[in-house]
Order: C-alpha cells, then sequence, then structure tokens
C-alpha cells in the first residue's frame, strides 16, 4: 500500500500538504474529483487492517510512509505524532508475526518543497536524506527492509514531463532533473538511514522497470532502445552500473546540458543495495512511428485528454505503442506473465549476486459484489496464479528472487484515476469504509498456507486463527 492512497487523516495531529493533495484538490486533474482526504481512513484503521493482514496469513506488508506527516514542510524536527503512528503500525506487524517493509518516498512530497522547487531542485534530495534518517533513528530496529523510493520513473516523468501526476509540471528539463535528484535522493538516503540505524541495515529500491519488445526491424529495435535508455537505463546505470550511459546525455543534450550532476554524485548514488524492488505489471510492444499514426503509451493515466498530453517517455516521438492483442485489465494493460519471468532473469544475469524482489505485482478489474456481498474474481485469481508461477518460472532458471508481494491488499484511490479502479485482494465500499475480503484474497491465504499455487477450480480457502 502507499500512504496517501489509503491513509486520509490529511490534516490530522500535525500533517502538512502533500503535493497530492494539492493537485488533487485542482479541478480537472482527478477523475470525478476524487481527493485522498479520506482514502480508506487507514490511520483509524490500522489495527483492524493488520488483523486482516494476519487472517490472510499475510508474511510481509510493504508500506509507505508520508514525508508530510513527518515533516511537515519537508524540514526541521521530526513530528512525535507523525512517527508515533508508525511506531504502533511496525508494532502491531511484528506482533503478528508480519515483516514490515517501510517505503520512505511514494510520491508524497511535502507542498511546501514543491514551492521551492521540488525533484527538480538539489535541496530537495539532501532534505529527504535528513527525512530518511530521521524516520530510520525512531524504527530501524525493528523495520525488515528499508525502500527509499517507489518508482521514480513515475514521480520525474508522470510528475514533471507529462504532468500527468503530482505536481502536474510538462517540462522535459525538469524532468531530467527530476530523475537525477531522485537517483540522488535514493544514494543520500541510504547512507542516511545506515547511519541512523547501523551500516548492515537492509536497504532497497523499488523499480518499475519496462519490459519492451519490439520486431526485428532495424528502426524498430532503434525504438526500443531508445525507450529503453529513459525508462530503464535513467536509473539502473546510475544506481547498478556506476553512471550514466554516455548514449542517454547524448540523446537527451537537446533538452537539458545536465549541469544538475555534479562530481562525484554517481558515486553517492551508487551506495551497496541489500535487494532490488521490481514492480511489474505488463509488457509493451513498440514500433518506429509511421507517418500519420498517434498511437501513444498505453497507461490510462488520468481524466485528460491523452493526446493533448506530453509523451511522457522523453525522446521517443519516434516511437509507437502497439495495442494489446491479448486480454487486458481495467488499466487498458496486457496481461503477459512471460513478462516477468523474462525481467527476472535478465536483471538476475545483469547483476549476480543481487537479491530480488517483486515488490508491486497486481490488476484491476472490474469487480462485481454478488447478492451475497461476496466478490467473485476469478479473473484477478488468475491473474495471480499465473503471476506467482511466473515467479517460480525464475526462480528455477536461477533468478535468486526473494519476495513476492501483491499490489494492493486494499481497493485505494489510484492516483489522477480516483476510485474508479480497484487494485485490492480486500473491496473496501467507499461509501461505509468496510472491509471484504475478494475471493482473490483468500485464494492468496491458501497459497501462501500451502506454499504452492492451488489447482485451478479450487474453492477459496478461509484461513483459521494461528494456521499462518
Amino acid at each position: 500500500t502507499a500512504a496517501y492512497q489509503i491513509e486520509g487523516a490529511v490534516t490530522a495531529d500535525g500533517r502538512g500538504p502533500s503535493i497530492w493533495d494539492t493537485f488533487a484538490h485542482t479541478p480537472g486533474r482527478v477523475v470525478h474529483g476524487d481527493t485522498g482526504d479520506v482514502a480508506v481512513d487507514h490511520y483509524h484503521r490500522w489495527a483492524a487492517d493488520v488483523a486482516l493482514m494476519a487472517e490472510l496469513g499475510l508474511q510481509a506488508y510493504r508500506f509507505s510512509i508520508s514525508w508530510p506527516r513527518i515533516q511537515a514542510t519537508g524540514q526541521g524536527a521530526a513530528n512525535p505524532a507523525g512517527l508515533a503512528f508508525y511506531d504502533r503500525l511496525v508494532d502491531e506487524l511484528l506482533a503478528h508475526g508480519i515483516r514490515p517493509i517501510a517505503t520512505l518516498y511514494h510520491w508524497d512530497l511535502p507542498q511546501a518543497l514543491q514551492d521551492v522547487g521540488g525533484w527538480a531542485a538539489r535541496d530537495t534530495a539532501e532534505r529527504f536524506a535528513q527525512y530518511a534518517g530521521a524516520a530510520a533513528g525512531a524504527l530501524g530496529d525493528r523495520v525488515h527492509l528499508w525502500t527509499t523510493l517507489n518508482e521514480p520513473w513515475c514521480a520525474a516523468y508522470l510528475g514533471y514531463a507529462s504532468g500527468e501526476h503530482a505536481p502536474g509540471i510538462q517540462d522535459p528539463a525538469q524532468a531530467l532533473a527530476a530523475v537525477h535528484h531522485l537517483n540522488l535522493a535514493h544514494g543520500l538516503g541510504a547512507s542516511a538511514i545506515r547511519a541512523a540505524a547501523g551500516a548492515s541495515t537492509p536497504v532497497s529500491i523499488a523499480l518499475n522497470l519496462q519490459v519492451n519488445r519490439s520486431g526485428p526491424d532495424a528502426a524498430d529495435v532503434a525504438a526500443k532502445h531508445r525507450l529503453d535508455l529513459v525508462a530503464n537505463e535513467a536509473f539502473l546505470g546510475p544506481l547498478l552500473d556506476g553512471g550514466y550511459p554516455p548514449e542517454l546525455l547524448d540523446v537527451t543534450a537537446h533538452l537539458t546540458d545536465w549541469s544538475f550532476l555534479r562530481d562525484g554524485d554517481e558515486a553517492l548514488i551508487a551506495q551497496p543495495l541489500d535487494a532490488l524492488g521490481v514492480n511489474y505489471y505488463a509488457t509493451n510492444l513498440v514500433r518506429a512511428r509511421t507517418a500519420g499514426s498517434s498511437v501513444g503509451p498505453t497507461q490510462a493515466l488520468g481524466p485528460a485528454d491523452p493526446a493533448a498530453r506530453p509523451n511522457p517517455n522523453l525522446v521517443c516521438e519516434d516511437v509507437e505503442w502497439v495495442p494489446p492483442a491479448g486480454p487486458v485489465t481495467e488499466m487498458g494493460w496486457n496481461i503477459d506473465p512471460a513478462g516477468l519471468t523474462e525481467l527476472l532473469t535478465d536483471l538476475s544475469a545483469r547483476y549476480p549476486g543481487l537479491p530480488l524482489m517483486v515488490t508491486e505485482n497486481g490488476a484491476a478489474f472490474d469487480d462485481q459484489v454478488a447478492p451475497d456481498g461476496a466478490v467473485h474474481d476469478e479473473d484477478r485469481i488468475a491473474y495471480l496464479r499465473e503471476h506467482v508461477a511466473a515467479v517460480r518460472d525464475a526462480q528455477d532458471a536461477g533468478a535468486d528472487v526473494r519476495a513476492y508481494l501483491v499490489w494492493s491488499l486494499l481497493d485505494n484511490f489510484e492516483w489522477s484515476l480516483g476510485y474508479d479502479k480497484r487494485f485490492g485482494v480486500v473491496r473496501v465500499d467507499y461509501d461505509t469504509l468496510e472491509r471484504t475480503p475478494k475471493d482473490s484474497a483468500r485464494w492468496y491465504a491458501g497459497y501462501i498456507a500451502a506454499q504452492q499455487v492451488p489447482p485451478a477450480g479450487t474453492a477459496p480457502t478461509t484461513i483459521q486463527e494461528g494456521t499462518h
């Protein structure tokens, strides 16, 4: 889960406004004008939510800490009330045998930092390190794994290039500055975590690396390569290869002079990782754009006309996304579990010795509530079954995959799509906030209990107290 998507209580106990509070309250930015003001009220229902996790037998729970709940303006002393909320949450998870995995940044930048430049400004990376140190100092002895950033691709390109996510800016130069300062924030934050909680404290980052495919035509291969550069190598390069690929700097030189990249930055970024988080949903088939074509990325990412937005994938004006031929989710994303196997095995071969974790995988479908109040989401069960099997295939091929985490525990605020898209294995009635485990939650509980994929047609499992 992520803080802004589930917590609500946006003004409680000293929390300051984030860029998503501002963005969601700006007319036309989010479907139906939805906001995270209440979300699913996890801030007040956290104990019951942890009890539900325990009922399902979850072995780990990945959540994010709200930066403006810890520092209302993104700087200064940590807010004791904000830290106390996560202190209680972590203790409750541990009491139920659930490993806490804490993400420090899942897109809710304090608005006060955006007012002075946001991720386009270097100072934000330095402020992030101070925040990371404060959080790790308070919780570091009990958190199983720290994740610095979630999907910096989204924060940089959707936030500053296409503008479909907060803060809603459309400026390629700022987007590339944001890429670098997010990478720098990871490096500085990793160092701050270990300084506060101990040198052996486990640290990771979660990337939504794209699995892009093309046909054999040279122009199509070149289009795919350019997309890979800005989508994947802009992060893998400095994080794990020691620096940005020179070709990336060359192809973006008309957008920025990269003067924000200072001597020594790449060494600061390349801190040792204890795991690499992999967020995976779908694959892309791309080709070189032909005359008159207007097919862009397949993401369904907001209420505005996609044709009116800049492409978030900079320098990819010559790339055309081929519409999916097979089944798709409610997001319009294709269902391709083989892509997850491919991604994990490729990463494992490229970075031997680096443990991998699937930190997000799941799907939105048009869930229907049956007359008895149940949600028989067979399509989500099939999706999860196939993707868990894909992880097993990667392990069998030698990939060192240590964990698999479903997105998401609860239906929640799906960013610029508001509450229209439901990813949860637990249904939330947005009027009453009642939680109802879907059949997929019971299937997942059965998988965890058995440590094998139940055969097709197996009835949903109810986990009794103590059996997990």
